[in-house]
């Protein structure tokens, strides 16, 4: 997933942005409140710009634009070889402007500009790229059947289509929802994080310069309690898409429930690493490092939980100490930097209680368990947790943020129900050298995505999503595309 080498080598500065606008019908326009929200710089705590804080009245104005371009627009329409092109150039200038897309999702978010790069940018190009031929097997199928007739299935996009998508990835989560929306001939309102705005108002530009057409794509900013409420209660809103807190996806299947609104929901993690007593001892150590410390823990398939064999226990308890500590935590826009900040203060507080709670249940401070003091930003050292028990809240709980806490156990058996034990099952991982263990086990992980000897190899044509309390419906692949989609059956009588 990496971009040229002439992008890769280019200096990346803090970014001057210009106060953002609502994005409705191919125009930009200012709230019909007239409201503004300011938006931070997770790394200094200082305004970065401010964007338009829309209300339901800016709501309404969006979706009307969607229905009408996808009434008349004849989006849904065109041939999907035709809006593959158009999906193609949009990765074609993610890719040209990419300098401008790391620049304002590194300041909006704290992510380091090295991985902003080579994950969220690529992956973002990527998934549009992906879409694009997707576009082109849009089918449906005959059906014999013993009635004298012409029977057949197909495929047929859902209308408009309400995004609304959370802070720690603005730019690949819209765009996993986005970019197969679009493929599928769909319209798009996108409400993105209040926090993190800006890359979703710069991606409505690029796909404006692609060719979408005017009320294809829609981009209101604004609270979750007024606009992401609005947009989960409009009748003119086909399907709900979703990426955020178990707590607010529930209440939002619920509302989009009501009115029988199909939903994707991917929503809380809170993953299990196991190392098996066969594994490669510095492979795991450093992908279970990796596993938590990317995108400074703000990551809801990260793997914030290791599960080490008791023969290796100490073992690796140790050599996480030693090495944690060295891991690169500054300025995102470092090329050096690993961890960056966290995306505001009431995350850099829950990450803190969750360590206090830690402590008081027993828990073994190996590495981190304090703030970074840092050009005033939100800096969490990374931190190891050893020895607590498994029905701990620092367990049982998403903390979300450059936390791992560790624990033994003894069996294969005992691994798997310790990594079934939470709520959530979205992700988890082993490291074994033995293939079938491998597979046994990976068989036996409650999780919409399992991975083996590393974490976070992810990819547009992999399906991610949620079982139990991490949600329903999946993201990437094809499998996306088909949830953008319904069946209708034709059956024409040869009587």
């Amino acid at each position: 997933m990496s971009l040229s080498e002439e992008q890769n080598a280019s200096t990346v500065r803090r970014p001057h942005i210009e106060p953002g606008r609502l994005f409705i019908d191919g125009e930009w326009r200012e709230a019909d409140a007239k409201g503004r929200r300011d938006v931070i710089d997770p790394s200094t705590g200082q305004v970065l710009t401010t964007v338009a804080e829309a209300d339901a009245a800016d709501l309404d104005a969006a979706v009307a634009a969607a229905r009408k371009a996808f009434d008349e627009s004849g989006w849904a329409q065109l041939p999907g070889r035709e809006r593959a092109r158009i999906l193609n150039r949009v990765g074609d200038i993610i890719r040209r402007r990419a300098d401008e897309l790391v620049a304002t999702e590194s300041a909006n978010v704290g992510k380091p500009v090295s991985l902003c790069r080579v994950v969220d940018v690529a992956t973002a190009a990527e998934e549009y790229e992906y879409c694009a031929a997707l576009a082109q097997t849009i089918e449906g199928s005959t059906r014999q059947i013993p009635i004298p007739s012409h029977a057949y299935t197909r495929r047929e996009p859902l209308g408009v289509v309400g995004a609304i998508t959370p802070f720690n990835f603005p730019l690949i989560l819209s765009s996993s929802k986005i970019a197969p929306a679009l493929a599928a001939g769909n319209t798009v309102v996108h409400k993105p994080a209040e926090d993190t705005p800006l890359s979703a108002l710069l991606m409505a530009e690029i796909l404006a310069e692609a060719g979408v057409p005017n009320g294809v794509l829609n981009v209101v900013t604004g609270s979750g309690t007024v606009v992401g409420e609005a947009l989960l209660r409009h009748p003119g809103i086909d399907k709900v898409a979703f990426t955020g807190s178990t707590k607010i996806g529930r209440h939002a299947a619920a509302v989009a429930g009501e009115a029988l609104k199909p939903v994707t929901m991917e929503l809380g993690g809170n993953a299990a690493h196991i190392v098996f007593e066969d594994a490669d001892l510095e492979k795991a150590i450093g992908a279970a490092i990796k596993g938590f410390v990317f995108n400074t823990g703000q990551f809801c398939m990260g793997g914030p939980r290791l599960l080490v064999h008791s023969s290796l226990y100490e073992a690796v308890v140790g050599a996480l100490a030693r090495a944690v500590p060295g891991v690169p935590v500054g300025d995102p826009f470092d090329p050096a930097t690993v961890i960056g900040p966290m995306a505001g203060e009431r995350h850099l507080a829950k990450v803190e209680e969750y360590v206090r709670i830690a402590k008081e249940e027993g828990g073994r401070i190996v590495a981190g368990g304090e703030r970074l003091d840092l050009d005033g930003g939100y800096y969490y050292k990374p931190t190891v947790i050893a020895d607590l028990g498994n029905d701990s809240r620092a367990v049982q709980e998403e903390i979300f943020g450059p936390v791992l806490t560790v624990q033994s156990f003894d069996t294969e058996d005992e691994a798997v129900a310790m990594t079934n034990s939470t709520p959530y099952g979205l992700a988890s991982g082993l490291q074994t050298s033995d293939l079938a263990r491998a597979h046994r086990v990976a068989a036996k992980l409650q999780a919409g995505i399992v991975w083996v000897n590393d974490w976070a190899m992810l990819d547009p044509a992999i399906p991610f999503g949620g079982v139990k309390q991490s949600g329903f419906g999946r993201e990437y692949g094809p499998e996306a595309l088909e949830a953008y989609t319904k069946v209708k059956s034709v059956v024409v009588s040869l009587a």
